[in-house]
């Protein structure tokens, strides 16, 4: 039973080491994206296609018609 303690204590000390380790690496800037922002300029941008009102209308006079 005390190897038991003795592992639940190691596991939550090298947790918490791990969990040092990322906060510092967060702080100095390790996980910031520096390459993305510079070639963002050169993907292309999505084409936005306008709606079509005749299939409005249409699903409006159907749901009328199916309603009668």
């Amino acid at each position: 039973m005390s190897i038991i303690y003795v592992l639940i204590t190691v596991s939550v000390i090298v947790a918490i080491i791990f969990f040092i380790a990322f906060i510092y690496s967060v702080k100095k800037g390790q996980y910031d994206d520096t390459y993305t922002p510079s070639v963002r300029m050169l993907f292309e941008d999505e084409l936005v296609h306008p709606k079509n009102n005749k299939k409005e209308t249409n699903n409006k006079d159907l749901i009328k018609t199916s309603n009668q």
